[in-house]
């Protein structure tokens, strides 16, 4: 008997923003989600506005899931975090 093989399906595009405001935010926040063409559009945008990317599918399908406006739950504060140390560390070779 011939063995039936699923075919391999293309992994969506998936894209997320995060917000966070030092002092005025209790976690960052959730303000842009998108699938597909949405996702590459949030991308563009941020590449035009010199917001930095970072690319962890994992992490973006998370947080589309979890929605527009909400602020990233305590599981995530973590791999949140390490976002937040490579943005920051872009911004001190941009100032230098």
């Amino acid at each position: 008997m011939k063995e039936m093989r699923k075919p391999k399906l293309k992994k969506e595009r998936v894209a997320a923003a995060l917000r966070y405001r030092y002092e005025k935010d209790h976690a960052p926040t959730v303000v842009a989600v998108g699938k597909g063409e949405m996702a590459k559009t949030i991308e563009k945008l941020a590449q035009d506005h010199n917001i930095p990317l970072y690319r962890d599918a994992t992490l973006a399908h998370t947080l589309v899931e979890l929605g527009l406006g909400v602020e990233i739950p305590p599981q995530l504060y973590e791999a949140v975090a390490k976002i937040l140390v490579h943005v920051a560390a872009l911004d001190k070779k941009v100032i230098k």
